[in-house]
């Protein structure tokens, strides 16, 4: 549920980030070159933090990722047949799943 929260707080962050961005070349455009550099610090000081923000959301996935994966094979090497059972088992459906198209 978590992974769906950070995806809608990465969605919603590029969006407004796009959104300020784009509000900012319009009134750089109709300004003053002096209000044009301040225009230009704004939006790249707002495409710094998201960007930042995206690479902290990108490690917490990676984290997230590799502590699945030992968790996984802690499991495996505890639970050898019962794994091979679920592995068997879940071939079987997508086989099954597989040739119903046919």
């Amino acid at each position: 549920m978590e992974t769906t929260s950070s995806s809608e707080k990465i969605g919603e962050s590029l969006a407004q980030t796009a959104g300020e961005a784009e509000s900012l070349l319009k009134r750089a455009s109709e300004a003053t070159s002096r209000e044009v550099n301040s225009a230009l610090k704004r939006a790249a000081e707002q495409l710094r933090r998201a960007q930042t923000e995206f690479l902290r959301l990108e490690e917490l996935a990676v984290d997230r990722a590799k502590d699945a994966a030992k968790a996984t094979d802690h499991a495996v090497h505890e639970h050898p047949y019962a794994a091979m059972g679920v592995a068997a088992a879940l071939g079987v459906l997508v086989g099954m799943l597989i040739s119903r198209r046919d």
